[in-house]
């Protein structure tokens, strides 16, 4: 199986012939971030047969990324995802995206020897700035010829490995788009110490390295720089049997 890190929590997963794409984001510019590094993705990016997004927040659910999937592409969505952000229902009837929401605990087949299964994830799942609590964050295991774990945007829980299963490859956020994390996120530390109990074979640290605020070039740099490479100093450590790959922006890796 291939994984394309396109920035962000942008990733291509290649298996079984299946073409999975999680958390879209193709902007140049979303509100107050713009993109630092890595070239924007080419229009290949957005060919997938089924589109996992993992929660509502507009650089996961990004409504003009999706407007750019092919008509008919299968997208997966937090349940109550088309009340909270009305604006998805009228880009998935004009580009006939066939809509599945799911909470956790659902799977849904993809084709014969692929499916998908939802996981819990510990963030806010709300579309901000506005509107109430109406939809879960998720992640996302991706069952094929391995197992493979989409965090989403997550904090680290007690029951997180309980809860994923047994997994392959491990896609963690590692960092976000501003120099401090909120509660609810992974950095490069609690993102190794999830990998510790998660004891995948393989992982790619993703969520890190790709938006920063207009402004917020000279504070703290190094937490937008950093966090890859210091994801794979706290794994050598916490989890040594695990093979940590750190794709650049538009690599294809592939994991065993």
């Amino acid at each position: 199986m291939e994984i394309t890190w396109w920035g962000h929590a942008t990733c291509t997963v290649e298996d079984s012939g299946v073409r999975l794409l999680t958390d879209p984001l193709f902007a140049r510019r979303l509100a107050h971030l713009r993109r630092r590094r890595g070239a924007l993705p080419p229009p290949e990016a957005a060919e997938a047969d089924v589109v996992l997004v993992s929660h509502l927040h507009a650089d996961h659910l990004h409504l003009p990324s999706l407007a750019r999937l092919a008509p008919g592409t299968r997208l997966v969505v937090p349940a109550g995802a088309r009340r909270a952000v009305p604006g998805l229902a009228r880009v998935a009837a004009v580009r006939r995206l066939a809509v599945t929401e799911v909470a956790p605990g659902d799977e849904v087949g993809v084709r014969a020897g692929v499916r998908v299964r939802a996981v819990r994830a510990r963030h806010d799942g709300r579309r901000l700035p506005f509107g109430p609590h109406l939809a879960p964050a998720l992640g996302y295991v991706v069952h094929g010829s391995v197992r493979t774990y989409f965090a989403g945007d997550t904090g680290l829980f007690d029951a997180m490995a309980e809860e994923v299963g047994p997994v392959d490859v491990a896609l963690l956020p590692v960092g976000g788009w501003g120099p401090y994390l909120g509660p609810g996120h992974l950095d490069a530390g609690r993102a190794a110490q999830a990998l510790a109990a998660l004891a995948p074979a393989a992982a790619v640290p993703v969520h890190y390295g790709t938006y920063w605020p207009i402004g917020l070039d000279a504070v703290r740099p190094h937490e937008f720089h950093a966090p890859g490479e210091e994801f794979v100093r706290r794994a050598r450590r916490l989890a040594p049997k695990v093979a940590v790959r750190v794709p650049g922006h538009g690599e294809r890796v592939r994991l065993p």
